[in-house]
């Protein structure tokens, strides 16, 4: 881990992170966090997965930025920015076999001192997300909340190593095949009517061959 400038960050600071000061200082700071350490993350890897503990790497840094306040005069406002790298094990919505899916994040932050305020904050820019601080912030589960919604809403492989290439989106000579398969299937399933036609033919009205 490592840090410029301010003091150090500890991993027990990244649960009770003083954000203020953080933001302050200007201070940076960078890790590692495992899936093991994130339950929410942990339960959404399969049981069939061959590694459930990944790692993601973070990075984040705090600022303040002049704003205009009420009175007209601008004051420093705290900012964060949280990078968030890694991949985890999902389960493949399509083909239901274990996948790796690697995740990104990149956000910035306005720090707020409520929740009345995070309310009212104006949602003019799409870059800024609005988050309460405190002089106990969890970080952990900021960077928690972030991978999860950056889940994918279905889960698949680009291409799943195992589903028949009639199921590929180039897969037309594969539907031919299993067209042409059907046919034969149902030709000998069905009766031949002139085969019947014959059989009628040979046998006189008591029904027996003459």
């Amino acid at each position: 881990m490592t840090q410029n400038p301010g003091k150090p960050v500890s991993p027990a600071d990244l649960r009770a992170l003083d954000i203020y000061e953080f933001a302050e200082s200007g201070r940076q700071a960078a890790g590692a966090l495992r899936v093991s350490q994130m339950p929410r993350m942990l339960a959404e890897v399969p049981a069939e997965a061959p590694e459930r503990d990944t790692v993601f790497t973070w990075q984040g840094e705090g600022s303040t930025q002049p704003e205009l306040q009420d009175d007209g005069t601008d004051a420093p406002q705290p900012y964060l920015r949280l990078a968030v790298h890694g991949s985890m094990w999902l389960m493949c919505q399509r083909c239901l076999q274990p996948y790796s899916q690697h995740l990104d994040v990149d956000a910035t932050y306005r720090i707020v001192a409520t929740e009345e305020e995070a309310d009212e904050y104006p949602l003019d820019d799409d870059e800024v997300e609005v988050i309460v601080g405190s002089r106990q912030f969890n970080l952990v589960d900021l960077i928690e909340e972030e991978l999860l919604l950056s889940l994918p809403l279905v889960p698949k492989h680009n291409v799943c190593p195992e589903v028949h290439e009639s199921l590929l989106p180039a897969g037309g000579e594969g539907e031919a095949a299993e067209g042409g398969e059907q046919e034969a299937e149902q030709d000998v399933v069905k009766p031949n009517p002139f085969a019947v036609l014959e059989k009628l033919k040979s046998s006189g009205p008591d029904g027996k061959k003459h």
